[in-house]
């Protein structure tokens, strides 16, 4: 015999400590046969006798398994671990068992798994990656997703086949704060997709996979004495004593506080429209297509009415503006338009000593308004636009207005002339004019659309015609005479010229002539 190495003292093995052996040829260890390339555990307390067929690897401590930990655990191949569970290659399970664990040389330590804690207010949201049993003994079908509340346990370690989504907040509503949920789950787990779930608080409560909810948390409807709700029903129910039907529409009016149940759809709060004697709403019923004024007094719409929007055309709308704009100028920021509110009342002040006229669509009737006086719109009624001539010469279609002015005023026109010498002359004529209105029949003064055009044209047609029979000399000596006699006409009892001409289409009455200046045309004449 000889001595192979020295004299080694034997290897004490510490608790929670292991060695791990190799076997590098055949041999039986009491009942039991191992195998060369076999590896087994050591474990201590205790002191270790080496042999010749087995050789020392390493030295293997336990890992800690804090309380509210696991470790996850994968089978390097098939085996029976230390509970007796037969375990397959790559295999994963846990191992949540406080205090040391040493690790089989069939297993490798995956990862240390921390516990979720759930509190009253925080749950954890799991989707199952494979067929399984949970902790809790119920059956989860791979995809399916669920909720670990404080109700089943305190803490919860995620198993090897749950995979955690994130954690869910508690949602909490007031006494007087409501919400709906979407697609709710039922009692028997399963969601009733489509299904709306009114839920009123004071409660709290987790939303589960799937849910969700419609506008989020809204606030109980408080409503005043002048307020009111306009509802419509999403499908057909029993309200109290009404049946409402699929698309029915009702208000409910204040003082008080509402709820609406999950086949009610809330279309619009509406508060009562204060309106004083000078202001009004255009109102139309939804279900006849009337349309109404109101003015003067409060008004709450209908459930079947609706705002109404008045269209003008597009030179009233200006003209109307441009009223505005000089009443308020002092007010209005400069670079900021005022646009009209098409649902209220168009309303128009008609100046002192003018008139307006209206035409009713419907009725087809005008009326005349004479100032001072405010101008209220109809539903069907619309402005008569003038278009006038203006400047000097007159041209026409220069002057655009609402209002028709009753004077007395002047106008002022050129006239070109020829004598009977073939002197040719411009006329600078002015005309002094007013209306004789009769309050019975006054749209008369409106029966001529442009009375300065036509006025115009009807006094210098005489003017010419005067001034062709007689020759320069002889109208340079009595023009004002001529043109007078020309224009106003002979009395035929005493020869004499009258004080006035008065148009009988549009009662519109010339009182005086005044010639402001007499040119000559041509170079020859002047010469």
């Amino acid at each position: 015999e000889k001595l192979y190495g020295k004299v080694s003292p034997l290897q004490v093995v510490a608790p929670n400590t292991a060695l791990r052996l190799r076997v590098i040829r055949n041999f039986e260890e009491g009942e039991e046969k191992r195998n060369a390339g076999d590896e087994y555990l050591f474990e201590g307390p205790g002191t270790y006798i080496p042999r010749v067929e087995v050789q020392v690897v390493e030295i293997v401590k336990a890992i800690i398994v804090k309380p509210n930990q696991a470790l996850r655990l994968r089978a390097k191949k098939a085996f029976v671990d230390k509970r007796g569970i037969s375990r397959r290659a790559g295999e994963e399970w846990l191992l949540s068992e406080s205090g040391g664990y040493l690790p089989d040389v069939n297993e490798e330590v995956v990862q240390t798994i921390e516990a979720y804690i759930l509190t009253d207010k925080k749950a954890l949201h799991l989707e199952a990656t494979n067929t399984f049993t949970d902790v809790f003994g119920k059956s989860r079908k791979a995809g399916e997703e669920w909720l670990v509340t404080l109700a089943d346990a305190e803490t919860h370690i995620p198993d090897v086949f749950e995979k955690v989504i994130g954690e869910v907040k508690i949602t909490t509503l007031t006494t007087r704060q409501y919400c709906v949920v979407l697609d709710p789950i039922g009692d028997d787990g399963k969601p009733h997709m489509g299904k709306r779930e009114l839920r009123k608080g004071e409660i709290s409560f987790f939303l589960r996979p799937g849910e969700r909810l419609e506008s989020g948390i809204q606030n109980v409807h408080v409503l005043d004495s002048e307020e009111a709700i306009l509802l419509r029903a999403r499908e057909a129910f029993k309200d109290g004593e009404h049946v409402r039907k699929p698309g029915d529409r009702w208000m409910i009016y204040g003082p008080d506080d509402y709820v609406p149940p999950v086949a009610v759809e809330i279309v619009e709060k509406r508060r009562a429209i204060a309106l004083d004697e000078n202001e009004g709403i255009y109102v139309r019923d939804i279900t006849t297509g009337r349309v109404r004024m109101i003015t003067g007094r409060a008004y709450m719409l209908g459930p079947n009415e609706v705002l109404w929007e008045k269209q003008l055309p597009q030179v009233v709308e200006e003209l109307l503006a441009k009223q505005h704009t000089s009443r308020d100028r002092a007010e209005q920021p400069k670079g900021v338009q005022i646009r009209r509110d098409k649902t209220k009342v168009v309303t128009f002040r008609t100046p002192h000593n003018s008139a307006v006229q209206i035409y009713d669509y419907k009725a087809k009737k005008a009326r005349v308004v004479f100032g001072p006086e405010l101008v209220m719109l109809g539903p069907d009624e619309q402005f008569t636009v003038l278009n006038l001539s203006g400047e000097i010469p007159k041209r026409p279609d220069v002057i655009k207005s609402l209002t028709l002015l009753l004077g007395p005023d002047f106008m002022t026109d050129v006239v070109v002339v020829e004598t009977s010498d073939h002197a040719r002359l411009s006329l600078k004529v002015s005309y002094n004019w007013h209306f004789n209105v009769e309050k019975e029949d006054a749209q008369k003064i409106f029966q001529v659309p442009d009375f300065v055009g036509d006025a115009c044209k009807a006094i210098a047609s005489r003017v010419r015609g005067a001034v062709a029979g007689h020759s320069f000399d002889a109208f340079h000596k009595a023009s004002a005479e001529l043109i007078r006699a020309a224009v106003f006409g002979l009395d035929p009892e005493t020869n004499e010229t009258r004080n006035n001409l008065i148009f009988s289409s549009n009662n519109l009455v010339i009182t005086n002539i005044d010639i402001q200046s007499v040119e000559p045309v041509d170079q020859r004449t002047r010469d």
